[in-house]
């Protein structure tokens, strides 16, 4: 791994990682403000300048955006691998994103001809940049530590407190700036926000990452290489990227689930919940702020679980099949929700289901996100390092797509049958995950530490 030892440490890691920290914080502070009010904005029918959509037309079109988000870093991580190299990568993606929200922001009405335009404009832009940046910004987080270093993990989870600090920022600052001004003023904090992540980057990146990012990993494996040639996989990378494949279909489940925060638990909040405290109406996009909040108050706690742990702690397959089961749970709480109501959907429900869901997802999250992005860079191949990074955004790429088609279907199923449907279907994806999870042990060949119960073969088979 490229490393910049010279920029030194603190709390015992590379400067560098808290600069990648606060670039990726205003990052998805920008993005998570724009999620948090885009279904909001686009079945809004009032004076506040929505787009006047039907329900199901907004969780459809949210599906598909959310999908074509989280796909694209497949071909942005490619290209930063074999040409650009990260650092320029992330800072293209930045330009385009900036653009993107402030497109968003422009004056427009739903009566105006050119309102569809510019938003599908501003969603095109913010597409194609995110897919330059993301999947570049976390392989740089894994090569700031060399192979074998046990603080990787730990670097992973302040990484991923960055992201969801931005989130708790977004959910608010947006929020309120729409019920203020209007939604047009939500999207404009957004591009602001991607600003100041593009400062942050371009003004110290050079002194505290050093080459980092800067050659592309291709290049950097052929150099690596005495031969010259490119060579094929071995039998323990192939070995590693299955489990990277494996456990990618899992996490289409988990995220199938947990992005109806997003879509239909959002407009459940708006329509459904009553969120009256004494004389003030709590924003229905204050609740997206609730996921990073407990991220960031829980992380710590579950972090010291795993050390505490020690020889115990479980393994990666067994952590995503906890955070399966935890998804489950949350959307029991959905149920409970939806049983208050009683059939009468004119009915108020408590905003603490709400918030449960929220606390058993978020349990959910930390045990199988950042622990899914420090997995891929112990496993993928050097020279596949953003491309393989871009490939596990892909499944979210495709949960993120299911999630809008299983949302816009609750005016046909009804809300119950949706959140029951999940946690039945997580909970079982849980148990298959607990029933494979020696085999995957045995891929990975020793990457988490584990004791390999067969000795890999490392010779070189055909790619």
């Amino acid at each position: 791994m490229m490393s910049n030892l010279n920029s030194g440490t603190i709390l015992g890691h590379p400067k560098g990682l808290f600069l990648l920290f606060g670039t990726e914080l205003w990052e998805r502070f920008s993005y998570y403000a724009m999620r948090a009010i885009l279904v909001l904005y686009l079945t809004d029918k009032t004076i506040n300048g929505g787009l006047g959509w039907s329900t199901q037309d907004a969780l459809n079109l949210y599906g598909i955006y959310t999908g074509l988000v989280y796909i694209t870093p497949l071909i942005g991580g490619w290209i930063a691998d074999n040409f650009l190299g990260q650092r320029r990568s992330i800072i293209i993606g930045g330009i385009l994103m900036a653009l993107g929200q402030f497109t968003l922001a422009l004056p427009n009405s739903m009566v105006d001809p050119h309102a569809v335009t510019a938003f599908y404009l501003g969603l095109g832009l913010l597409i194609v940049g995110n897919g330059m940046f993301k999947p570049n910004i976390s392989t740089m987080v894994g090569d700031l530590y060399e192979e074998g270093d046990n603080r990787r993990d730990g670097a992973f989870t302040i990484f991923y407190m960055g992201i969801n600090l931005g989130s708790l920022l977004a959910g608010i600052i947006a929020g309120t700036a729409s019920a203020t001004y209007g939604w047009k003023a939500g999207f404009l904090t957004a591009g602001i926000g991607m600003l100041l992540s593009l400062v942050v980057q371009l003004f110290f990146a050079e002194r505290l990452l050093g080459d980092i990012g800067k050659v592309p990993a291709a290049k950097r494996a052929a150099e690596m290489n005495k031969s010259g040639k490119k060579e094929p996989l071995t039998k323990e990378e192939r070995d590693r990227m299955k489990v990277i494949m494996i456990m990618g279909t899992f996490v289409v489940i988990f995220w199938a689930g947990f992005e109806q925060a997003g879509g239909l638990m959002n407009i459940f909040s708006q329509e459904y919940t009553n969120r009256m405290i004494g004389s003030f109406e709590v924003p229905a996009a204050w609740f997206q702020s609730l996921n990073p909040f407990f991220v960031i108050t829980l992380a710590p706690v579950i972090a010291s679980i795993w050390v505490k742990l020690g020889p115990k702690e479980p393994s990666s397959p067994i952590k995503f099949a906890l955070g399966l089961f935890f998804l489950a749970a949350g959307f029991l709480c959905m149920i409970g929700a939806v049983l208050q109501q009683g059939g009468d959907i004119t009915v108020k429900t408590s905003m603490m289901w709400l918030v449960g869901a929220y606390f058993f997802h978020t349990l959910g999250e930390l045990c199988l996100s950042p622990i899914g992005l420090s997995m891929v860079t112990k496993l993928a191949p050097l020279r596949l390092a953003s491309l393989m990074m871009g490939v596990w955004f892909g499944f979210n790429a495709v949960a993120n797509y299911v999630a809008g088609i299983i949302g816009a279907q609750v005016g046909e199923a009804g809300p119950m049958a949706i959140f029951s449907g999940i946690a039945v279907a997580a909970t079982i994806a849980g148990v298959l995950l607990i029933l494979c999870s020696n085999q995957l042990i045995r891929w990975m060949h020793g990457a988490e530490g584990h004791v390999e119960e067969e000795t890999a073969d490392a010779q070189p088979v055909e790619a």
